[in-house]
């Protein structure tokens, strides 16, 4: 651990300049190339937590828990990049989401999705301690609290200085060795464990849908929940946004789909250990499957590919963990400082980065307390990604629609937690006529969830088209049924939700138009506003002077 970390803090210290600038503590300045982009997004998406998550789904599910973890992940990467493309040429020169959202409707707005991610990222965060602290209680003398203590200072370390720069460097590194790392590690416990018999012996340790490759438990209790889920990630989740920001913009779909293909072969072929731990029979240490990945490593791994696998986890868990810190310092920098307390205009960048060097330092103690508490890795995930699905459908219809005002967009979101919250944590009886009503809207939410994914790529009328025939022929399946999955349901709730909400609100609107080009005008650099300030002030002494 002490190599790995200060192995980053070495790179980090070679590409610290002696005065960074707020601009490139944030996105690098939005000129990163195609190499360190992709490698970026893909040791992003690729988490510590998205590893345990899916060896969990592998044990609990069976094989086909893994493909619907990591397929299904991937897809949302894709996904991604036709939305970013329209997000980049509306606000070329922004810093994150939220703040796009202040030049396009206002504060509230701005404040809904920062606070969102603010609490989105510090889970993250939290979910990847705790995965660090597993692997460190479980292959060394130290203990958990031990573990993420070391962990959350050394990716601290590295990150505090230079901020984004620092993270897309290193990123760079750790999906070499987390991709390689891969490559190896899960053949070596396949053959360990013994090989393509496994299965044969093992098959008793079964039920018939872990057995089932098309098992409809896996799909929707982890499938179905997950393609809302991710899709949420995808358009509200500040990491992601970072790189779209930072990315040239010519370069967006290059990035975008490689770390697509290199995010689904990791996650499934990674989740596969869980698959493995229940053909033999292993039972989770403590009972917390968080230990799965771990103690699959110490049963069948010798030394020296046990060290291969730390190097595995603490990369991925770093990747991710810098990328939460760097997001909610963007947030803050960007959003409350710059935009809520200061003002675009009179921001001072040199306070900036004050603000986001201490954002680190308190998100990481908080992460730490968090982390102590040991949540479920998987159940912090959905629960984050159905949170963000209220905000989907108002944020992209926001890039797009030119009616949608800062009202539609608040109250829908709203209205959309407030539908979500009771039916997710089952708050109420999902019998009867509420069961009935929250399948109704769930169906209107398979509507949304595939007309949003197809008007990326196809535009509104095919989007129209797959959104009415997707509801459609769910609708006699579904209503009556869907109810038994509160997860599920919560997620398509709240897109349901937020979608009817936000379109209705925004038809009532029929005079107020927004001219998309004003977000240019209301986003950019904080570095060139103070070039600016400075350039100002020194004409005004110079007219000063000759008018003496």
């Amino acid at each position: 651990m002490l190599l790995f970390f200060g192995g980053s803090l070495y790179m980090s210290i070679r590409i610290s300049r002696k005065k960074e600038n707020a601009d490139g503590y944030m996105t690098g300045g939005g000129k990163i190339g195609f190499g360190i982009s992709a490698a970026s997004m893909t040791a992003t998406w690729i988490w510590a937590s998205s590893m345990y998550a899916s060896a969990t789904s592998g044990y609990t599910y069976g094989i086909s828990g893994p493909i619907h973890y990591g397929l299904w992940g991937a897809l949302m990467i894709l996904l991604i990049y036709p939305f970013g493309r329209r997000i980049r040429k509306v606000a070329p020169h922004a810093h994150t989401i939220a703040e796009v959202m202040f030049a396009r409707h206002g504060r509230s707005s701005q404040l809904m999705l920062a606070g969102s991610n603010v609490l989105g990222s510090l889970i993250s965060l939290t979910s990847n301690l705790i995965a660090g602290g597993a692997l460190v209680a479980m292959l060394s003398p130290f203990t958990f609290t031990q573990g993420i203590v070391a962990i959350a200072i050394g990716v601290l370390a590295y990150t505090l200085w230079s901020g984004f720069r620092a993270s897309v460097l290193t990123d760079f590194a750790q999906v070499i060795a987390m991709l390689g790392a891969v490559a190896i590690i899960v053949p070596v416990i396949f053959f360990a464990a013994g090989g393509p018999e496994l299965f044969v012996t093992g098959a008793s340790n079964l039920t018939p849908q872990q057995s089932d490759f098309f098992s409809s438990d896996a799909f929707f209790n982890q499938g179905a929940p997950y393609i809302a889920a991710v899709l949420a990630y995808a358009i509200g989740n500040q990491t992601i946004a970072q790189r779209l920001f930072a990315v040239r913009e010519d370069l967006i779909k290059k990035t975008f789909v490689n770390a697509t293909f290199g995010y689904g072969a990791s996650i499934i072929g990674i989740g596969m250990l869980g698959v493995l731990a229940l053909y033999a029979g292993i039972q989770p240490m403590d009972g917390d499957v968080n230990n799965l990945i771990p103690q699959m490593a110490s049963t069948y791994l010798p030394p020296l590919l046990i060290c291969v696998f730390f190097v595995m986890i603490i990369g991925s868990l770093s990747s991710t963990a810098d990328a939460d810190m760097t997001a909610l310092s963007s947030i803050m920098m960007a959003d409350i400082y710059g935009q809520n307390i200061a003002g675009k205009k009179n921001a001072n960048p040199k306070t900036m980065l004050l603000v986001g060097r201490l954002t680190m330092i308190g998100a990481t103690a908080a992460a730490l307390g968090f982390a102590s508490m040991q949540f479920n890795i998987l159940d912090l995930l959905v629960f984050v990604g159905a949170m963000w699905g209220a905000l989907v459908f108002p944020v992209i219809a926001s890039f797009y629609w030119d009616r949608v005002t800062n009202s539609a967009f608040s109250i829908a979101v709203i209205a959309a937690l407030a539908a979500f919250l009771p039916v997710r944590f089952e708050w109420i009886s999902l019998s009867g006529g509420w069961g009935l009503a929250s399948d109704v809207l769930s169906v209107i939410g398979i509507g949304v969830v595939l007309a949003l994914m197809s008007f990326g790529f196809f535009g509104l009328r095919v989007a129209l088209v797959v959104g009415t025939l997707a509801a459609l022929a769910s609708a006699p399946f579904a209503i009556g049924f869907l109810h038994q999955y509160p997860v599920l349901s919560g997620s398509l709730v709240a897109y349901a939700v937020s979608t009817i909400v936000c379109v209705a609100l925004t038809m009532m609107n029929r005079s107020r138009r927004f001219d998309f080009d004003l977000i240019k005008e209301r986003t950019g650099s904080f570095d060139t506003v103070e070039a600016a300030r400075t350039a100002d002030a020194k004409g005004d002494v110079t007219l000063a002077g000759k008018d003496a």
